[in-house]
């Protein structure tokens, strides 16, 4: 059974953040938008919903975890080849991410890592498994 993913994420500025993913290429769906939070459509398969931090608030009563000190998640998305890797980050540090973390260069694999407005981790990973001795 194939099995979507959602994963929710705060944000302060959910304006900000929809300019931010989309000059990254994402799109959203409209009818999960409003001012308190929208989908972020990553695949058919995988979404995140950008929630602002209040409205986050109403799902757990946990703190929202500070992103300047502490990692709660790092959120991986592949890339179809290294020059697209560098291509996405290159996109993310231009529209006000930060790099986070040194390239990694395993031969096969590939990666790089941002964080986005808020501080949540990203990293763009490449694989080529013909190069893995898998």
């Amino acid at each position: 059974m194939s099995r979507q993913t959602f994963v929710n994420m705060p944000v302060r500025d959910l304006r900000k953040s929809i300019e931010f993913f989309s000059a990254l290429g994402f799109e959203f769906n409209p009818d999960f938008t409003d001012e308190n939070a929208t989908c972020m459509v990553i695949s058919d398969e995988a979404f995140v919903m950008l929630l602002v931090e209040e409205f986050f608030r109403s799902f757990s009563k946990r703190e929202i975890a500070d992103t300047a000190a502490t990692s709660e998640v790092i959120m991986a998305i592949s890339a179809g080849s290294r020059s697209e890797v560098d291509e996405f980050v290159d996109t993310a540090l231009a529209a006000g991410g930060r790099a986070a973390g040194e390239v990694m260069d395993e031969g096969f694999m590939y990666s790089r890592s941002f964080r986005d407005l808020d501080g949540h981790q990203w990293e763009v990973v490449h694989m080529d498994m013909s190069g893995s001795g898998q």
